[in-house]
C-alpha cells in the first residue's frame, strides 16, 4: 500500500473490485479458472477448493500488495511512548510469560505478522473490512508455515496464503479453502484487542511491536476513514447482512464448541460485566470504555472512544466466580479479589490469579455472522445490568 493519505487503499479497491473482480467471478462461476489466476499463482492447486472460487474477490492489489511482517522487531514501553497514544488498540497476546502488543495502527497497514512468542510460532492477524484480530498457531501437523495476503477477499474477509504451498486460507475462520491444505483448520490461539495503556499496566515487562517495519507505512493514519460508523455499508460484501444486528455493530463472540453467543457493544455499554454459561461453561464478560477506534478518523488520536471488551472462564481453583463493576475495574463476590480488564487478580486473595481467556474476539457483526449465521445473540436485562453495575 502507498502512503497517499485516507481514503486512497479504499478507493483503489472498490475499483478494482468493479473492474476485475466481477470478470474473474465470471469465469470461476462457469468453472472456469482465469489464465491470469493461474499466471500468478502458479503453485496453487485451484482442484482442490471447498469453497465456490467464484465467491473469492480481487481486493484491489496484488499478491503481497499488503505485505506481511516476517522479522518483527519489539521495542520497550520507553520507545513505544514516543509514538503510541496511551488508549490506542493494540492485540494483546501473552504465551508462555512472553507478553506481546501488537498495534492496530501498524496492522492496518500488514494484516499479517509472522512471529514466535514463548517459543510458538503465530501468525498475528488484523482484517480491517471485518475489524477481526485473530492469532494462529503456524504448525500444521510436522510443518511450519509462515503466511501472506493474495489481495483478495471473501465476505470482506482477508484471505490468506501460505508461503509453502500457496494455499489460501480464510483469515476469519483459519480454515485453507483452496489448494494443497484445503479443509485443513489452523489452531487459533486466544487474544484479544485493549488501550496501550491497559496492556502497559497489566504486563510491565511486556514489549511493543515496533514501527521499524522495513517498509515506508504512515502508521498513525487511518486509511479507512468513517469505515466503522453503524450506518456504513461494509465492502465487498455482496450477501445481504442478517438483519438481527446493524451490519457495523461491533461484537464479542464467546465460543464453546459448537455453539456461539454475541454480545453487542451497545448492549455491554448498558452493563460492564456479564456472568453467563454456554453449553455448561461459566464465563464472565468484561468492558471498559476510553480506547480509541482504529477505523474512525483519518488521524487515529483524533478518533472517537469505543469499548474494549474481553471474555474469561468463571472457573478458579475448582469454583466458580461471580463478578461485579468496583471502580474502574472488577470484583468477585466470593473472595472480594479486585480484578483487570486483562483477567488479572490485581489485589485481594486471588492477587496474581490469572483467568483464562475464552475463545473469541471483537468484530463486525455482519462478517462474525456471514460465517456463523446460527449464533445466538444477547440481550442486556435491565434489572440484571442494574444488579451487576
Amino acid at each position: 500500500m502507498g502512503s497517499g493519505g485516507p481514503g486512497r487503499y479504499r478507493t483503489m479497491r472498490l475499483l478494482a473490485w468493479t473492474l476485475a473482480g466481477l470478470v474473474a467471478a465470471g469465469a470461476a462461476a462457469a468453472g472456469e479458472v482465469p489464465a491470469a489466476l493461474k499466471r500468478e499463482w502458479p503453485r496453487t492447486d485451484f482442484s482442490r477448493a471447498t469453497v465456490p472460487l467464484s465467491e473469492i474477490q480481487t481486493g484491489g492489489l496484488p499478491k503481497d500488495g499488503i505485505p506481511a511482517i516476517d522479522r518483527p522487531r519489539f521495542e520497550a514501553f520507553a520507545v513505544a511512548d514516543r509514538w503510541l497514544h496511551p488508549r490506542e488498540p493494540v492485540i494483546f497476546l501473552e504465551i508462555a510469560g512472553d507478553a506481546r502488543a501488537y498495534p492496530l495502527q501498524i496492522l492496518i497497514y500488514h494484516e499479517i505478522v509472522n512471529d514466535q512468542v514463548g517459543g510458538r510460532p503465530v501468525a498475528v492477524t488484523f482484517c480491517p473490512l471485518c475489524n477481526a484480530s485473530i492469532v494462529f498457531d503456524r504448525r500444521v501437523k510436522d510443518r511450519l508455515l509462515d503466511f501472506g495476503t493474495t489481495g483478495r477477499l471473501r465476505k470482506s474477509d482477508l484471505v490468506m496464503y501460505d508461503r509453502q504451498t500457496e494455499s489460501w486460507w480464510q483469515q476469519f475462520t483459519g480454515a485453507a479453502i483452496v489448494g494443497h491444505y484445503a479443509g485443513t483448520v489452523l489452531k487459533q490461539i486466544p487474544s484479544g484487542i485493549v488501550s496501550y495503556e491497559d496492556f502497559k499496566r497489566a504486563h510491565p515487562r511486556g514489549r511493543v511491536l515496533s514501527r521499524a517495519t522495513g517498509f515506508n507505512r504512515p502508521y498513525g493514519i487511518n486509511p479507512y476513514r468513517g469505515y466503522d460508523r453503524i450506518d456504513e455499508i461494509p465492502f465487498f460484501f455482496a450477501e445481504t447482512p442478517d438483519p438481527r444486528l446493524p451490519a457495523m455493530e461491533r461484537v464479542l463472540n464467546v465460543s464453546v464448541g459448537d455453539r456461539h453467543r454475541l454480545y453487542p457493544l451497545t448492549e455491554l455499554a448498558k452493563t460492564p460485566v456479564v456472568n453467563d454459561t454456554l453449553a455448561g461453561e461459566p464465563f464472565v464478560v468484561f468492558s471498559s470504555g476510553g480506547m480509541l477506534s482504529v477505523l474512525d478518523e483519518g488521524i487515529i488520536t483524533s478518533s472517537r472512544t469505543i469499548l474494549a471488551a474481553a471474555a474469561y472462564s468463571r472457573r478458579v481453583d475448582g469454583r466458580v466466580l461471580t463478578f461485579e463493576v468496583a471502580g474502574d475495574g472488577f470484583t468477585d463476590r466470593e473472595t472480594s479479589s479486585r480484578w483487570n480488564l486483562l483477567g488479572q487478580a490485581v489485589g485481594g486473595p486471588l492477587q496474581g490469579t490469572r483467568l483464562e481467556l475464552m475463545s473469541g474476539g471483537v468484530h463486525f457483526a455482519f462478517a462474525w455472522l456471514a460465517f456463523n449465521p446460527d449464533s445466538e445473540i444477547y440481550r442486556a436485562d435491565p434489572a440484571r445490568a442494574a444488579r451487576e453495575r
